[in-house]
């Protein structure tokens, strides 16, 4: 039997699948390095991002030129270059990108708040 009063998702929470989108593992620091150094060869972003790999690097681009987030151009040279870079749609992020970086102070109280939970054990948690 199918729940009438199930609510879509999508209206329980408009922004999920911009989350989905914007905030899957490795997009937000793809996009962050491509508007901040611009276009880009695969190396010199693979570099820059530090500990991604290859395959997981060449997935997440894929994914994001088809999410129209960024543009891969192909230069039919010897050897043949490839550059991708942020498009407008995806520099439509920055903003957003500005909002949580002006937030991420407050990562250090999201520790403390770790700390604290973690030694101790309130009386709702024990067995």
């Amino acid at each position: 039997m199918i729940d009438s009063t199930a609510v879509d998702p999508v209206q329980a929470c408009p922004i999920a699948p911009v989350v989905d989108v914007v905030f899957s593992r490795w997009t937000t620091p793809i996009l962050w390095t491509l508007n901040e150094f611009g276009r880009q060869r695969f190396v010199e972003l693979e570099r820059r991002i530090g500990v991604i790999t290859p395959k997981v690097l060449t997935q997440r681009l894929r994914q994001l030129e088809r999410d129209g987030l960024v543009i891969r151009t192909y230069y039919p040279e010897v050897p043949p270059r490839v550059e991708y870079e942020i498009s407008d749609l995806g520099r439509s992020l920055a903003p957003l990108f500005h909002s949580l970086a002006e937030w991420s102070p407050n990562l250090a109280k999201v520790e403390e708040a770790r700390r604290h939970y973690d030694t101790h054990e309130p009386a709702h948690r024990r067995p």
